[in-house]
């Protein structure tokens, strides 16, 4: 794993493969800190990927599947796996808050009728 030298901000300044002094402070490949100084994003990783990608588009397929066949009662919420159904719950949160995130950039369609 990387150390790091942070500077007075608490900002990665510089990296190295062993500590030297001022840089004792090892980072995890992969660290939010160690990401930014690289100039990596989420984004980029992902895009650099096409597995990644794959997975991602899968996953929202399957939660879709899993939607339909609830909503037709030919599954239950609760057959799922108490780990699925965390995971679930999880997803719809953040689908939510990106939901009213846009609704809030645009407003109700009450506020658009004049």
């Amino acid at each position: 794993m990387p150390f790091v030298r942070r500077n007075a901000e608490a900002k990665v300044e510089a990296v190295y493969a062993h500590p030297v002094e001022g840089a004792n402070e090892e980072l995890p490949h992969g660290h939010p800190d160690l990401l930014e100084f690289l100039g990596i994003t989420a984004r980029a990783i992902i895009d650099a990927d096409p597995w990644i990608k794959a997975d991602l588009s899968l996953a929202r397929v399957t939660e879709d599947l899993l939607s339909i066949l609830m909503e037709r009662g030919v599954i239950s919420f609760t057959d799922l796996p108490i780990g699925a159904q965390e995971k679930l719950i999880a997803r719809q949160g953040l689908r939510s808050s990106q939901l009213s995130y846009v609704q809030s950039l645009f407003g109700s369609s009450e506020d658009n009728m004049l």
